[in-house]
């Protein structure tokens, strides 16, 4: 017993201890602790409770956690001291940085509209959310009709929420293949869950999320499988690696010798890599999720969902391409401007033809992911940070643009078809004319955000050869204008119908998540100066 016991003390010292750079990790560690801090307080806290304690807990969380984003990058990280920490599995760098300090923002807004509790007739006495009275009742049952006559509420959302962007801060910052796995299950699995808990139009709701988490799962196996196929081809999952054995630089072994004969390997793992993270961008052909799932979402999550996805998974798919990929860069770009054109145009031609306003929103955000796609064509230094701005614009129109879409009520909740729109401007000139800024704003109409982020991608594309691509994206934005000015239309020079939608007067809450989008997108139309310099200054990579 005693020899077994010696021999094991002196083989466990030949394991080296895990190296964990909880400091500079701390904006991920905050947000999971204050996820598993809501769960805790939805266990033990009583009902009546829970519901100022888990906005408290998720807000205080998500500020705390871009107050270690805002100190890191003081501390140089995001310039001079670039690392890879966690044994080399997260990459600390500029563009982890900024992208995540833009999800975080991203996130408040977005559980500020989560928090509105004025919408919606009272419960039993009690003001309730979007989000439905109880999740695990049959919908329109005798249990369903039970919870909300006694005023439950589903607070889990913030838990769930917290717990998304716990995985979304992780997304872009991830450094292997297997640690972007992990977050992109991490951050996916909340959405599907949050997308099936509207309060009205349940089954929309319900089956939105079905068709989100199965087409989710497709995509992911997608990426598994390419993760499997790489490390067959390099040895390695790490994204440095994997460039390295690329290059040729990598230390020839007699398994390279083998396994790099043949490119198939390579090829194949990096299209099944592209397809899981084209499906999280919502580019064609992977978006037949996105109208669905936008539409029957509850909308603060559409909300959440639109902007802060996109920005994760943009930032980890030029990871991937800057990272382990630059020197198969004449095989990816030929596919990827495929992708960009038909994305741009199918995302602007079918936009034209919807009837529902979140519909109408959902091919536009598909348009958007093709623009932003030419940016990450451009494959140079002005690209990256065209696309780290473009993210940081369309994020806050977009959430303004959700929050705007709560208000618009009639009977049966949100009156999302456009013919309920039409008049709105003379029934609420202030609601109309904000919306009208927003969708100027997705126009790329000048001293909008919009305009800025466009003209900053399309002069990068330009400047990478990839004139055509330019052409294409600013024939697309006249398409995208036409239904953008035709809803303007419709607010303001329709007659009201008689009857028609209301427009809810919003707590703070709401109220502060629409001034926000309207101060941003204004701001980075008119003074666009600092936020260029700053995404431009942290866009290299490190490897």
């Amino acid at each position: 017993m005693s020899h077994w016991l010696a021999a094991a003390g002196g083989n466990s010292a030949s394991i080296p201890a895990p190296h964990v750079e909880y400091g500079q990790l701390s904006p991920m560690l905050v947000v999971f602790g204050a996820a598993v801090a809501g769960i805790l307080a939805e266990a033990f806290l009583p009902r009546r409770a829970r519901y100022w304690a888990q906005v408290t807990i998720a807000l205080l969380g998500l500020a705390g956690a871009f107050t270690a984003v805002i100190v890191l990058a003081s501390q140089g990280y995001g310039s001079t001291k670039v690392d890879l920490l966690a044994m080399g599995a997260v990459a600390l760098d500029g563009p982890a940085l900024f992208l995540q300090g833009v999800i975080l923002l991203v996130a408040v807004v977005a559980v500020l509209t989560y928090a509105e509790r004025r919408l919606e007739p009272k419960a039993g006495g009690v003001p309730v959310d979007a989000f439905v009275a109880q999740a695990a009742a049959t919908p329109g049952g005798e249990q369903e009709r039970a919870a909300v006559r006694a005023g439950f509420a589903s607070t889990e959302v913030f838990p769930l929420t917290l717990f998304a962007v716990g995985g979304m801060l992780l997304f872009p910052a991830a450094n292997d293949l297997l640690t972007m796995f992990v977050a992109l299950e991490v951050f996916s699995l909340p959405l599907y869950l949050l997308c099936a808990l509207a309060r009205r139009r349940r089954l929309l709701s319900q089956e939105a999320a079905v068709k989100y988490f199965l087409l989710g799962a497709f995509a992911s196996a997608f990426f598994l499988f390419g993760t499997a196929l790489l490390y067959g081809y390099a040895g390695s999952v790490r994204l440095g690696d994997i460039a390295d054995v690329i290059s040729g630089e990598a230390p020839a072994t007699q398994a390279l010798l083998s396994t790099t004969q043949n490119d198939a390997l390579l090829l194949i793992g990096l299209a099944l890599l592209s397809v899981g993270l084209l499906f999280k961008v919502g580019a064609v052909p992977f978006h037949s999720w996105t109208p669905d799932v936008y539409q029957g979402a509850p909308t603060p999550v559409t909300g959440f969902m639109a902007a802060a996805t996109k920005v994760a998974a943009f930032g980890a798919l030029m990871r991937l391409f800057y990272v382990a990929f630059p020197g198969l860069r004449w095989d990816w770009r030929p596919v990827m401007w495929g992708v960009a054109i038909l994305t741009m145009v199918v995302g602007a031609v079918l936009a034209v033809t919807q009837q529902d306003v979140k519909r109408l929103l959902a091919y536009s955000s598909i348009a958007h992911a093709g623009f932003i796609l030419t940016g990450v064509i451009a494959t140079n230094k002005q690209g990256l940070g065209a696309v780290l701005f473009y993210l940081l614009a369309y994020s806050f129109v977009t959430l303004g643009a959700f929050a705007v879409v709560t208000l618009v009520r009639d009977s049966r909740g949100e009156a999302t078809h456009l013919s309920s729109w039409a008049g709105l401007g003379r029934r609420s000139p202030l609601l109309a004319a904000v919306f009208a800024l927003f969708l100027l704003a997705f126009a790329g109409i000048p001293l909008t955000s919009g305009f800025t982020g466009k003209f900053a991608v399309f002069q990068a594309a330009a400047a990478g050869g990839a004139t055509p691509l330019v052409v294409v994206g600013v024939l697309s934005s006249a398409v995208a204008a036409f239904f953008y000015i035709r809803v303007i239309v419709l607010m303001f020079f329709s007659d009201p119908q008689p009857g028609g939608p209301t427009v809810a007067v919003p707590s703070a809450f709401t109220a502060t998540a629409i001034g926000v989008g309207v101060l941003v997108t204004l701001g980075l139309g008119l003074l666009p100066q600092y936020f260029l310099d700053l995404a431009s200054k942290v866009s290299p990579f490190v490897r």
